[in-house]
């Protein structure tokens, strides 16, 4: 059984470039992201008590997501790069957002499925990353964070499937990825995750 669905549209080369161009900036963003998705996986938890199968693995999530965060401002630390002073809204994810249905039970899916979306569009860019960067220690690093981040965009899925048809979940999934490829085709380019 897949768990997921491959990105539909690739990044767009030019944003690597931009990324190796500032990788400062790249690394600001990057904390952020991950202090971000910590907070989303617990916002599961937070708005879905009641759904005790998958509270567990998305704790995990949590907390894996966070460590990710302490890694990357380790990073920023030996670079002598601050945090940004605020996080600023990330348009990516509020084009994703505007997508969700809103009866409970829809929102449920379709924002464990953009969980799953965002990951796998993270696990592509790590990906890029990964090759292409120079230093050897950074190189590691993201070849780890791919590596994990292809592993969350399949978790959202099978947690999923505690409550949905199967078939539901996948046209939904598909919908959503087709969708996905249409805003990142859109966005403007910048030294950041999205």
């Amino acid at each position: 059984m897949k768990l997921s669905i491959d990105i539909k549209v690739p990044s767009p080369s030019g944003w690597i470039e931009t990324v190796m161009s500032d990788f400062d900036a790249f690394l600001q963003d990057h904390a952020d992201c991950e202090r971000k998705a910590s907070s989303m996986a617990m916002s599961f938890v937070a708005k879905y008590p009641d759904r005790t199968e998958i509270i567990p693995e998305l704790i995990e999530t949590a907390l894996e997501e966070l460590e990710h965060f302490q890694q990357v401002y380790e990073i920023m630390e030996k670079r002598g790069v601050q945090l940004k002073k605020e996080m600023s809204q990330d348009i990516y994810i509020h084009q994703l957002l505007n997508l969700c249905r809103t009866g409970r039970e829809e929102r449920f899916m379709d924002r464990m499925l953009l969980a799953s979306v965002v990951e796998c569009r993270g696990a592509e860019r790590f990906r890029l990353v990964y090759e292409a960067q120079q230093d050897q220690e950074l190189k590691k690093f993201y070849h780890n964070l791919w590596a994990s981040e292809a592993k969350h965009g399949n978790l959202f899925v099978k947690l999923l499937m505690h409550y949905f048809d199967e078939q539901e979940l996948y046209d939904r999934l598909e919908y959503l990825m087709e969708e996905e490829g249409k805003i990142i085709l859109n966005l403007p380019l910048k030294a950041a995750l999205h």
